[in-house]
């Protein structure tokens, strides 16, 4: 059947019919009255998003351009960093800095484990000359569906005293808790088309006072990235170049839709489905990717045991029209991935793993006892 395709992956995620109804108006001026409006309640939704106090930067870009954006504003030329790399965005960060000419040291844990809080706290406490200028971390690492211990991390961050804190946040904005105000975190980048429940094309950065201070010190290249621009032109309601207007209405519709449901709910519903994904897998007898306790609410990474996980998920699209993620660089063909972040709902999640297991019984691999996995997810949503 033509036009069913469901997604169930990290991103694009699923869009409200009322988002969509939203991006269909007819653009309006982006230097207008009206325009401005929308600019002015859109951040005030966004800090609230954010739970901070400060106001939150919107970019026409991706995800990546608002985690470079974070980067470039508060470092210059030299600066030493430490880069937490345990997946491919951990590694993309990496890249990132090495390109300005950054001093990288790479804290690294296995892809499906969670970066260890003890490692940044000991190169921290051993940095007396207070030469780290900034810790970059991702909050949320959907290649592996892990999420890291930003709090701890975040805290020792502190207890250096110079060091700040930049977080991709793209996955973990909008599916769980990231205060960003009662953590002091300093840089938070986050992306439209992931907890927003919008098509890609927006990137947002929270910047907190200790990266504004920063942010005067930085000498790396920027122009359009400049985020001192961004905030200028936020205080009169505006935007520096030209801004995506029709997403603007995207975004105001789903941040009403946001509000409506409010954040405890958003954060439950979250981790009820990440509970239900990993509940269903076990009961199919597929071992999880994740380290325990670690699960991401974005996303939950299966590494099925003697199946290739690409057949299982075009088994999945070709008969269901359900789209599963796949496995990044070496874990292609061992893991697949089921995305419950943003618009997704019970039903969503339960379909999901009712066609998994149809996929089971399709590759010759059925489970020991049919419906496991449905009614394991059921429980858990019911309860």
């Amino acid at each position: 059947m033509k036009d069913k395709l469901q997604l169930m992956i990290p991103g694009p995620t699923p869009v409200p019919e009322r988002v969509l109804l939203a991006m269909a108006r007819h653009p309006i001026g982006h230097r207008s009255g009206e325009f401005q409006a929308i600019v002015a309640r859109t951040t005030e939704q966004l800090k609230w998003l954010h739970q901070t106090s400060q106001d939150v930067l919107v970019l026409a870009g991706s995800g990546t351009a608002a985690m470079e954006a974070g980067i470039i504003n508060v470092l210059s030329r030299g600066d030493k960093v430490i880069c937490g790399d345990n997946g491919k965005f951990g590694e993309r960060w990496v890249k990132v800095a090495k390109a300005y000419g950054l001093d990288v040291e790479v804290i690294k844990a296995e892809w499906g484990q969670p970066l260890d809080p003890e490692a940044f706290r000991a190169a921290l406490e051993a940095d007396s000359a207070k030469a780290i200028k900034a810790v970059i971390i991702t909050h949320s690492e959907t290649s592996t569906g892990v999420i890291n211990d930003l709090e701890t991390i975040n805290r020792h961050v502190k207890a250096h005293g110079e060091a700040l804190i930049v977080v991709d946040a793209v996955t973990s904005l909008g599916a769980t808790s990231v205060p960003v105000e009662a953590w002091g975190l300093d840089v938070v980048c986050s992306g439209s088309q992931k907890g927003y429940m919008i098509p890609p094309g927006l990137g947002f950065v929270a910047m907190g006072p200790r990266a504004w201070e920063a942010q005067k010190r930085s000498d790396l290249p920027k122009f359009y990235l400049d985020l001192e621009r961004y905030r200028k032109a936020a205080e009169g309601n505006s935007n520096p170049f030209t801004p995506a207007v029709n997403l603007y209405f995207a975004l105001e519709a789903a941040l009403d839709l946001m509000q409506d449901e409010g954040l405890d709910a958003i954060f439950a519903r979250h981790e009820r489905h990440r509970r239900a994904s990993q509940a269903a897998m076990q009961a199919l007898g597929l071992p999880l990717f994740a380290a325990e306790g670690y699960g991401s609410p974005a996303i939950t990474a299966v590494a099925p045991a003697n199946l290739d996980a690409e057949a299982l998920r075009k088994a999945v699209k070709s008969r269901y029209d359900i789209l599963l993620a796949g496995g990044q660089d070496h874990l292609k063909g061992q893991v697949f991935r089921i995305g419950h972040l943003g618009f997704v709902c019970d039903r969503d999640v339960l379909t999901a793993v009712a066609a998994i297991e149809g996929a089971l019984v399709e590759l010759g691999q059925p489970p020991a006892q049919p419906g496991a996995g449905v009614a394991a997810a059921a429980a858990i949503l019911q309860g």
